[in-house]
């Protein structure tokens, strides 16, 4: 006689209460990331909202409505959290506002496609083991953001491991990295899909909630004595910080007549005062070429940063680069006693923004946004040393790659000692996207465990520390200076730099392809299996 199907599994023909379930948790899962207004991630939100999508998964009543509640479920989620790109797109790149609406939906669209796949393999192959269902929903979870983190030249942002810097499962970050954290929060949401109050009769569920509690105990406990050995071993003095905000408007920012006047003029003047050992100006700070700027400018700003003796250094963003080179969006750093500046150019660039993709100048060009086709610079690019610290700049959405930042962990001898982003987001508003970005910069900071500073335009310019901790930070969409101090971090590199600077996300990419052949295997075996009976 053929086994009944466990009940999270019976589906009913009509589920019409689904769609609009699914689409709340989507939006749900949005507002996790970061909730407006205050900022904060909600890993409890996130965790709630994707269970619902699983159980959405284990009762449709087809494989193909399945992938149908997957795509909802994704472009719901997607677009509540890169909505931002409407203003890059619209308010100063000139795009039509149906075409700008049409885009970011088709953007989101896209990406949903990965985890309505993800969904129909689910429903397809679904083991009736609990246990085993939700691996399978988490292992391929963790494919469709690779997918998205990597095709394509990625575009990551919003993935869930991000509502978790503040949670239970931040202590993973050191040891998994987001991705990882990604996986183990889709095991746990659809294990709380199929939670039933009868479980906790079982000695089964009780066994692992406690071994569950035990490896958390476990693995805290080890990044605590690591981060406490590492900070008993300091040999560098703090340093003092000068983090410049300059709040020119992105619709003037490179306006000859307005923005660029006022960029060169508070930045030189900023530069000029501050007596900080480490002055950092964000992206594109100066947002001229150095050839283009007016004569004597560029050397008059930095010769307070380069005279003999001196006791100040300065990271700038600027573009640099010619007509018949290319261009690059670089940092330049300067300090007492080189003898030639410190360079680095960025390496993962921002499509449409920052590199036109194959077939799409056509799109760009109904855009009007300068300085839109870079080069690329070199992954692994050496760190700006400086009072004996190894300082590692990244510019803008270069920190949602750690993989690419993890490439410099590779030797541990000249591993950097703390991280720099100079961003530029204004192109998105007095948006959510600046907490967003801030916590993917925090978790970052989780998983090499040092410290990351930022230094914006409008926000979030913020020191964090190894313990992704905001010690400090700047009011978004002001003027100002912020001073604070940093102190490095020189101790050993974490697990997760270590693995991820040497095979990037392939670990996770044959786990995440093992584990679902392994139970898509054990599934149609035990399939027919009963069809043989």
């Amino acid at each position: 006689m053929p086994e009944p199907a466990p009940l999270f599994m019976r589906a009913s023909v009509r589920q019409p209460w689904l769609w609009p379930l699914v689409l709340a948790a989507g939006m749900a899962q949005a507002l996790s990331l970061a909730v407006p207004g205050s900022g904060a991630p909600l890993w409890w939100l996130q965790l709630v909202a994707l269970a619902l999508f699983a159980h959405s998964v284990f009762v449709s009543a087809t494989p193909r409505r399945a992938a149908g509640l997957g795509w909802l479920f994704a472009t719901a989620w997607l677009c509540g959290t890169f909505w931002w790109l409407f203003i890059s797109m619209h308010t100063y790149g000139g795009l039509a506002a149906p075409l700008a609406v049409l885009a970011v939906l088709g953007l989101a669209a896209f990406l949903g496609s990965y985890y309505a796949a993800a969904a129909w393999l689910t429903r397809k192959y679904l083991p009736h083991n609990r246990a085993l269902a939700a691996l399978l929903f988490a292992a391929l979870w963790l494919l469709a953001e690779l997918a998205r983190g990597q095709w394509w030249t990625g575009f990551p942002w919003g993935a869930v491991g991000y509502a978790h810097v503040e949670g239970p499962l931040a202590v993973l970050a050191r040891t998994i990295g987001v991705y990882g954290m990604c996986f183990v929060a889709a095991f746990l949401a659809a294990a709380l899909a199929q939670w039933r109050p009868v479980l906790w009769r079982s000695t089964r569920w009780w066994l692992a909630s406690v071994l569950l509690v035990m490896v958390w105990g476990s693995l805290h406990w080890q990044r605590e004595r690591a981060l406490e050995s590492a900070e008993r071993s300091f040999t560098s003095p703090p340093l003092s910080l000068a983090l410049l905000q300059g709040q020119i408007p992105q619709d003037e920012k490179f306006q000859p007549g307005s923005g660029i006047p006022l960029a060169l003029e508070w930045y030189a003047e900023q530069l000029r005062q501050t007596n900080a050992s480490l002055v950092v100006a964000p992206e594109t700070a100066i947002p001229l070429l150095p050839r283009q700027l007016p004569s004597g400018y560029l050397e008059g700003l930095t010769a307070r940063y380069t005279a003999f003796g001196g006791h100040q250094a300065l990271l700038v963003g600027i573009p640099l680069g010619s007509l018949t080179e290319g261009y690059t969006n670089s940092v330049l750093a300067f300090a007492p006693d080189q003898a030639q500046a410190y360079e680095y150019s960025k390496h993962h660039l921002v499509p449409f923004g920052e590199f036109i993709p194959p077939f799409f100048r056509w799109f760009t060009e109904m855009m009007n946004i300068p300085l839109g086709d870079f080069n690329r610079g070199a992954i692994g690019q050496k760190s700006f040393e400086w009072r004996g610290e190894r300082i590692a700049p990244n510019i803008c959405y270069e920190d949602l790659f750690g993989e690419e930042l993890g490439a410099r962990f590779v030797d541990a001898r000249h591993a950097p000692t703390m991280m720099v982003n100079l961003s530029n987001i204004g192109w998105f508003g007095d948006s959510v996207a600046i907490d967003q970005h801030l916590a993917i910069s925090r978790l970052r900071a989780l998983e090499f465990e040092r410290p990351m500073i930022r230094a914006t335009n409008t926000g979030a310019t913020a020191v964090i520390d190894h313990r992704a901790r905001v010690t400090q930070r700047l009011p978004s969409q002001e003027r100002g200076v912020l001073r604070a101090q940093v102190q490095g971090q020189s101790g050993p590199t974490t697990p997760y730099a270590r693995w991820v600077g040497r095979w990037s996300l392939w670990p996770l990419w044959l786990f995440g392809v093992g584990l679902t052949v392994l139970l898509i295997l054990s599934a149609r075996r035990r399939e027919d299996r009963r069809v043989a009976q």
